[in-house]
């Protein structure tokens, strides 16, 4: 502020009417000034404040009854540079100024008033920027320059001419800040533009006020070109926003009489409602009724100090950022080195040994570059710096923590899954029980799990693995589940086994000697087969700890359907439709060809064969309804009705009433048939041996013969070469009869037979040529090439070749019918 900026204000002569500022009417004496926003930023809300600033504007400026018609001016710019003393000459008010002996801060916060002379117009003194109380903390400088920007119709921007051209000293670098912020909180809505005054301070040089303009205006316009304008307002204009106008002072101690002139000429701006410099225009109106401002200032600091984009760091702070960075970029690079050589394997699934140690001594060394250089840097700076630090290592450490612990947990389930199968297998014949068994797998498995947690934990890291832990138990217990439904499962398949083998012997034997007791035996063995299961599938619970009465009873009912189906398969393998028949006809031989004694029948012509043979075909017969359908009735296990046993002895939905049919009708009545086709062979076999044992040769035919050949016997018996002749001729036959030749030999005699005639036909040719040398002359190779065709098919076909044998068989069959006539006309004779 000016030297004399503690003096009263003085009554001004030669001013017109608006010379002489006169005391506020409603200030009863008193001071009217209220500090509306104090230095620790609270707004006058605080501590029910904002009555207060009501009650100002009621009671001690006379404005909330003012609607629209009333306007608001604050002043911006530089700590000292007389912002009070100008708001005072211009308006009367009575805020403080500076004691120029102390030469210190006056005002402190943001300070409200109303001007003098019922100006309806309300003076906003807002604390001087660049002061040394605050040093580098530009924060309330920031907020408090915006707060004004937004609610002001006319912000006075007090400066010296010196600092004309100037960038921070005209704070040109906070007006951009609060102008682009200004823009992205208000500047879609607001909907009004803002008087930027500028007045320029001890205006003793010779440059005009135009040239100052001129300056300050290139000045505006490169700051709004810089501005990083929101979505939407990249092409607005700073005339948009903003009107500039600039009015100047001279030295207030060395041309104090100008200094009144000029001070009173740009009072009258502000007063004169029909000057053309006045200010307070429609476009500049925030259409606020008065009586509406004290909510809605305190809305607009509110927005304003939550702004995060007005908490700008200083020079100290930049510095530690900047340095703080640079050190932790270079403190990463040996850790990531560290730690980047092991990633590889853990991802591809390995478990690293020794990869918590090297992972806490990269940490530390890292950690230790970071401390020895950051720390001397700012302080808040330093530790928000090294916790981004310490977040930064830890979380790459977790990730490649929780690669190894998810390497880890696959590898315990499934040793944990294996080892327990194994010795669940070897504890088979022991007595050890299901937990005991698992138990021990379990624990060294958890041990091994927890050994490496431990070994992947660092010290002060924010992350832990106990997560891990859970999850490693829930998923042993599940494994345990299924090893437990497993070990039931094998039980079952075993028992069932066992079961089955014992059942098939029964099945077999009972249902290879049908009778009345065939289904009573079956099912005795199904009872005892089923109780000796139960009994060992209960032991095998017991040892399996499966203890919860409704999974032994669903386990029971599991294995009473399965030994019941595999009796049931091996029953339908014994009544397959050939099985059948063979028993059918069994049953039909025996009783047809053996007698009661077991011995076999030797049917007589006094035999009543048919009835016999009634009488067993019946009895077979008899058997398909048996074999049909499964009788329950005798078992001793299976409640009665067997539907009953549906739910309580077998598992629901089980379809126990399917599986008692063996053979249905439409079977039945086929395989009948098929047996009655079979059953009628063995009775034509019958009497046709009956018929050959009726037709024998009579005993007075055999002594005929004895008596016709007598001499021709004499004659072979008592001549030697007849003798051996005959004896040679008998053994060939018998020879070829036994072993099954006499189709070999017929076609070997034939192939004899017509080399002879290829060798007769060839002499006779001969003998034709050497009669007659010209014809045929080529009749011998015909011959010979037709006997070498001959001898090839004799030598590669085979004997059994039919289709080339057809001559050697006509050949044959004219000798033997030849035979057979000269055979007949000797027994006529």
């Amino acid at each position: 502020m000016g030297a004399a900026d503690n003096q009263q204000v003085p009554e001004l002569g030669n001013a017109g009417s608006h010379a002489v500022p006169r005391p506020n009417k409603f200030s009863s004496g008193k001071l009217t000034r209220l500090q509306m926003v104090d230095d620790e930023q609270r707004f006058s809300g605080f501590c029910k404040r904002r009555d207060k600033l009501s009650e100002y504007m009621q009671q001690r400026w006379g404005l909330a009854d003012a609607g629209f018609d009333y306007n608001v001016v604050a002043v911006f710019g530089s700590q000292s540079t007389g912002k009070s003393t100008l708001l005072n000459r211009l308006f009367g008010t009575r805020f403080d100024v500076m004691d120029e002996g102390q030469r210190q801060q006056t005002t402190r916060g943001i300070w409200a008033d109303r001007g003098t002379d019922a100006m309806p117009v309300l003076i906003l003194d807002v604390e001087g920027t660049d002061g040394r109380e605050r040093g580098e903390n530009q924060d309330f400088e920031r907020k408090s320059a915006l707060f004004s920007l937004a609610v002001a119709e006319v912000l006075l921007v007090n400066m010296w001419e010196t600092m004309v051209g100037l960038y921070n000293g005209a704070n040109m670098g906070l007006l951009k800040t609060v102008m682009e912020v200004n823009l992205q909180l208000f500047g879609g809505s607001q909907g009004s533009k803002t008087l930027l005054h500028f007045v320029i301070r001890d205006h003793v040089s010779s440059t005009p006020l135009a040239n100052l303009a001129k300056t300050l205006r290139i000045d505006m316009d490169r700051i709004w070109t810089g501005l990083n304008k929101p979505e939407g307002l990249e092409d607005a204009k700073l005339g948009d926003y903003f009107d500039l106008k600039f009015s100047s002072l001279p030295h207030k101690l060395l041309q104090p009489e100008n200094f009144e002139q000029a001070a009173l000429a740009l009072r009258s701006q502000f007063v004169d409602t029909k000057s053309s410099e006045y200010v307070f225009q429609p476009e500049y109106k925030r259409r606020v009724p008065a009586d509406g401002f004290p909510h809605y200032a305190e809305a607009v600091w509110e927005k304003v100090v939550s702004n995060k984009d007005l908490d700008l760091p200083t020079q100290q702070e930049l510095l530690a950022q900047y340095r703080c960075d640079e050190i932790a970029a270079a403190a990463l690079i040996p850790f990531r080195a560290a730690i980047d050589a092991l990633r590889p394997r853990v991802r591809e699934g390995e478990i690293v040994q020794g990869l918590g140690e090297v992972a806490r001594t990269a940490r530390s060394q890292a950690l230790g570059a970071f401390d020895d250089q950051a720390a001397r840097y700012h302080s808040e700076v330093y530790a928000k710096k090294r916790s981004a630090f310490v977040q930064t290592l830890d979380g790459e450490l977790h990730a490649l923590a929780l690669n190894q612990v998810k390497n880890a947990l696959s590898q315990a389930a499934d040793t944990f899954s294996s080892q327990s199968h194994k010795a669940l297998e070897k504890a088979e014949s022991s007595d050890r029980s299901f937990s005991v068994v698992v138990g021990a797998v379990r624990k060294r498995v958890s041990t091994w799990f927890n050994d490496l947690v431990d070994s992947l934990t660092i010290e002060g890291a924010e992350w832990t693995l106990a997560a891990e832990v859970k999850q490693l138990e829930a998923m042993l217990d599940t494994i345990t589940a299924k090893l437990r439904e497993a070990e039931m499962e094998r039980a079952l398949k075993q028992l069932r086994r066992q079961a089955q083998d014992t059942l098939s012997e029964v099945v077999a034997d009972r249902l290879n000697n049908p009778d009345e007791a065939m289904w009573s035996g079956v099912m005795a063995g199904f009872d005892a087969a089923n109780t000796e299961a139960e009994q060992q599938l209960r032991r095998r619970m017991d040892m399996a700890e499966v203890y919860g009465g409704e999974q032994r009873s669903k386990l029971q009912r599991a294995l009473r359907s399965g030994v019941w189906e595999d009796m049931v398969r091996a029953l339908k393998e014994e009544v397959a439709d050939q099985m059948v028949l063979l028993k059918l006809r069994s049953k039909l031989e025996d009783r047809f060809r053996y007698d009661e004694a077991g011995l076999p029948r030797v049917w007589r012509p006094s035999d009543d064969i048919d009835a016999q043979f009634a009488q067993a075909r019946s009895a077979a017969q008899a058997l398909l309804p048996l074999f049909s359908r499964i009788d329950t009735s005798a078992s001793s296990t299976l409640p009665q009705p067997v539907s009953a046993a549906v739910g309580t002895f077998f598992p629901p939905g089980f379809d126990v009433e399917r599986s008692l049919v063996l053979i249905s009708a439409s079977r039945q009545r086929e395989l009948g048939k098929r047996f009655g086709r079979e059953a009628d062979a063995l009775y034509l076999e019958a009497k046709r041996a009956m018929v050959t044992t009726q037709n024998h040769v009579p005993v007075w035919v055999m002594v005929l013969l004895v008596l016709l050949g007598w001499n021709e016997a004499m004659t072979i018996l008592f001549n030697p070469l007849y003798l051996v002749l005959t004896a040679l001729i008998a053994g060939s036959a018998f020879v070829l009869h036994n072993l099954r030749l006499w189709g070999p030999a017929v076609r070997a005699v034939g192939g004899l037979v017509n080399v002879a005639n290829d060798h007769v036909h060839e002499l006779l040719v001969e003998a034709v040529n050497r009669t007659d040398p010209g014809r045929n002359r080529d009749a011998p190779a015909e011959g010979r090439s037709r006997r070498q065709a001959r001898s090839e098919e004799i030598e590669m076909d085979p004997l059994g070749d039919s289709s080339k044998d057809s001559s050697v068989s006509r050949s044959s069959n004219s000798s033997h019918s030849i035979s057979r006539s000269s055979s007949k006309s000797q027994l006529h004779t």
